[in-house]
């Protein structure tokens, strides 16, 4: 039970602190915080899949279902993301570079 707590603890302090550093950074700079945030959660995802091949004989059904969803949810996040950067970055192009 003491660990589940400081797991809370650790999300909530998480929360409040990505909150708080993402409010003081300049409009200017939210696409390539963007981006490099994409890029981590791409190696991240890269990551999970190693650990779930390694896992998955001790896994039993519920966990290899979780683990797929999990997986599945995290690609739709990075895949958005790209996809929400490249067209924030589309809207500081020039007219000319819009049409080629």
């Amino acid at each position: 039970m003491e660990i589940f707590i400081l797991l809370i603890f650790i999300f909530v302090l998480a929360a409040f602190l990505g909150k708080e550093l993402i409010s003081k950074v300049p409009s200017q700079l939210h696409t390539p915080l963007m981006a490099a945030t994409n890029a981590i959660a791409g190696i991240t995802i890269v990551g999970a899949i190693v650990a779930i091949a390694d896992s998955m004989a001790d896994a039993g059904p519920l966990g290899r279902i979780l683990s797929v969803i999990a997986i599945i949810l995290a690609t739709i996040n990075i895949v958005g993301g790209y996809l929400v950067a490249e067209r924030m970055l589309g809207m500081f192009r020039k007219k000319e570079d819009k049409d080629k």
